[in-house]
């Protein structure tokens, strides 16, 4: 399950839903991504997050698919904030639930590599100095690599 939007998400009552009716899940791994008040020492007041509609959830399905591909999972939450966010808010979540921790564990970090390096989301950050938009890292095109060809 994939999902853009602007309002926030519950955590607990998404990885609820992710479990509901599935006994044979013995792992969930999740991962929350919220908004830092400092990025490279710079003071950070918000940021705004924008992306293409349709083709940014395609991106994110085609990255679930890919996980669900190399791992055995019982389900995957992927949620992704976009609009104008404040310092310590939610920005992004993902959930992958498996048979085994292993599998949960995994899936979980790899759905994060790819959603940093393949998702078309754009991000402006508010310092004291003015707006300005944050290019890729290449650390994160670094961890990504690790997986090989996706």
């Amino acid at each position: 399950m994939v999902r853009v939007q602007t309002q926030d998400f519950d955590l607990g009552l998404e990885i609820s839903q992710l479990r509901a009716d599935q006994s044979d899940i013995g792992a969930v791994a999740t991962f929350l991504g919220t908004v830092r008040d400092i990025n490279h020492d710079a003071s950070i007041s918000g940021m705004e997050l924008e992306h293409y509609p349709g083709m940014t959830e395609r991106a994110l399905e085609a990255i679930e698919t890919q996980a669900r591909e190399r791992w055995p999972l019982n389900g995957v939450t992927i949620i992704h904030r976009v609009g104008v966010l404040q310092p310590c808010e939610q920005i992004v979540m993902v959930a992958v639930a498996s048979r085994h921790r292993h599998a949960a564990f995994e899936a979980c970090e790899y759905i994060m590599d790819y959603l940093k390096t393949r998702a078309p989301f754009w991000k402006k950050e508010a310092t004291p100095e003015g707006a300005h938009w944050v290019d890729a890292r290449e650390s994160d095109f670094d961890a990504a690599a690790r997986w090989g060809k996706a």
